[in-house]
């Protein structure tokens, strides 16, 4: 695609919230049958706005104004059009224009982290432990018997095929000969990743394991010069991110219209 460079600059900017739009095209380009990217230019060619769909779901990015009409009918001619979702600020603005019902709509908080707060710098995760592939059962397991996690579509092959592939990576805790904390990333890509699965087991809560297998997480990323993102509801547990370093940059929205 001769526009891959300006593409790449203009996601560049906010590369953590442009996370999964930067993960797809890396991994799977702009010749796939699933896959499908638009451009708003403007009267001097350059490119200022970016609509990507993957299977039947459309992620949109503006750094500016945009034509926000004309993605909206590029949505909702498409037959196969299920959901749109992407930062409040920017579907916000399309929204008006669909033709199709709103089904559903959910807001979660997004933020993101580029460093450490500074007192957290010194911080010994000596005892934190850097996830293989053959950890993929004791990780399972432990997510498994902690409820807030109980259904998480996320199987054993698929996190052992994250940690062989490098779209994902895993730290723990082990105490006792059990695993008892973790930490992982999802959707990993060149400039960012997304935090998830931050968890400890009953009865070994308190004791700062979750913290330490964050700060190891947050070191190693920012080593390779990614940003990292994660999703939150619950006020409690963004406080406690917000410890870490990380700061609100918006909302996320899944509008479902199918």
């Amino acid at each position: 695609m001769e526009d891959h460079e300006q593409c790449f600059q203009l996601l560049k900017t906010r590369s953590a919230e442009n996370l999964f739009i930067i993960g797809d095209i890396e991994k799977y380009g702009y010749e796939q049958d699933f896959q499908k990217l638009w451009g708003n230019f403007n009267a001097d060619g350059l490119l200022t706005a970016i609509l990507l769909k993957y299977e039947r779901n459309y992620i949109p990015f503006a750094a500016g104004p945009f034509d926000a009409e004309g993605f909206a009918d590029i949505m909702s001619q498409d037959t196969d059009f299920s959901m749109m979702s992407g930062i409040k600020e920017i579907t916000e603005k399309i929204e008006p224009f669909i033709k199709i019902k709103l089904k559903r709509k959910r807001q979660t908080h997004y933020a993101k982290c580029t460093q450490l707060n500074r007192d957290l710098a010194g911080m010994d995760c000596s005892i934190v432990q850097k996830a293989k592939p053959s950890d993929a059962e004791a990780l399972t397991a432990l997510l498994d018997s902690i409820s807030e996690f109980r259904d998480s579509v996320v199987r054993e092959e698929t996190r052992r095929r994250g940690l062989e592939d490098g779209s994902s990576r895993s730290y723990f805790i082990m105490e006792e000969g059990c695993m008892v904390s973790t930490a992982s990333t999802a959707a990993e890509n060149s400039l960012s990743a997304m935090v998830v699965g931050v968890a400890t087991a009953e009865g070994y809560k308190k004791k700062g394991y979750a913290t330490k297998c964050m700060v190891k997480l947050c070191r190693d990323l920012f080593l390779e010069g990614k940003e990292l993102c994660l999703f939150y509801d619950n006020p409690a547990a963004g406080a406690i991110y917000k410890r870490i370093g990380f700061q609100d940059i918006g909302f996320w929205m899944m509008n479902r219209y199918a």
